[in-house]
């Protein structure tokens, strides 16, 4: 019987030794890999990654795709965040338009390793998303119906010119009867603190983007010392240049790699 109880007990062992190193493999591999978070701006929802979505994950990448409230900066952070969590190994956080005000916040979450910004809003600690625009040009093709209940749209007449010009005529159609409305108060949120301040940054910028005045992309680009491609392209950026977005993305998720083992070396040493 003793030894009977003995086989079982060492039995016993070797499954727990056998499951401690697939723990410890499955760790491994976890901090190997990079994932990517995709986060819409305003007037738009996640459905307009799907181009960019595909051919991550066609290079072999993890991909995720927030879906923001539009209801306040906090809900589109924590909504953020949510997905940030379920993601194995490190995280490029990807924002468009106001989804780069909220990757600002939501990239301090420690999983982040890197932020994309694809034309998108650069808030430094405690600025609003209403401050960059000032000192530039006004955007007037780029015209925004508030309802009554603070929330806003983008001009149907307008919508085409402004944000999709370079989209087909369905694709545009069909984006401005798809709109998701943003409670305009966002714009008035501070942000409490810049992650790109201490995070590396990367910019895409659309040269016909009708969302923003001339030169204000750049000077937000140019402030957080992001990495900077200039592509021609409306707002809708993000689904008409879906392949070079991606090219940056990839490069940004094999730069930080690169980074991370570069530091991982010298705290060894």
């Amino acid at each position: 019987m003793r030894s009977k109880y003995r086989n079982v007990a060492l039995g016993a062992a070797a499954a727990l030794a056998m499951t401690g190193t697939a723990n410890a493999q499955s760790a491994t591999v976890a901090e190997d890999t990079t994932s990517v978070v995709l986060v819409h701006g305003a007037f738009a929802d996640g459905s307009g990654w799907r181009g960019v979505y595909d051919r991550l994950t066609a290079k072999g990448y993890r991909a995720a795709i927030v879906q923001n409230p539009l209801t306040s900066l906090k809900d589109d952070v924590d909504a953020t965040n949510r997905v940030i969590e379920r993601q194995p190994g490190r995280v490029i956080l990807v924002g468009h338009s106001w989804g780069g005000t909220v990757i600002t916040e939501a990239g301090n979450h420690p999983k982040v390793a890197g932020l994309v910004y694809v034309s998108a809003l650069a808030p430094d600690t405690g600025e609003t998303t209403a401050k960059q625009y000032e000192g530039f040009p006004t955007a007037t093709e780029f015209v925004i119906d508030t309802q009554d209940d603070g929330f806003g749209f983008v001009n149907p007449e307008k919508f085409k010119a402004a944000f999709a010009a370079d989209a087909s005529d369905s694709d545009a159609a069909f984006l401005r009867d798809s709109q998701v409305p943003i409670n305009m108060s966002v714009f008035a949120t501070p942000i409490s603190e810049a992650a790109w301040r201490s995070k590396p940054s990367w910019a895409v910028i659309a040269r016909e983007d009708k969302a923003f005045g001339e030169g204000m992309l750049l000077h937000m680009a140019r402030r957080m010392n992001a990495d900077i491609t200039e592509v021609p392209g409306s707002h809708a950026l993000f689904i008409t240049q879906a392949q070079a977005v991606t090219d940056v993305i990839d490069r940004a998720a094999r730069e930080s790699r690169e980074q991370a083992g570069e530091s991982n070396a010298a705290g060894a040493n």
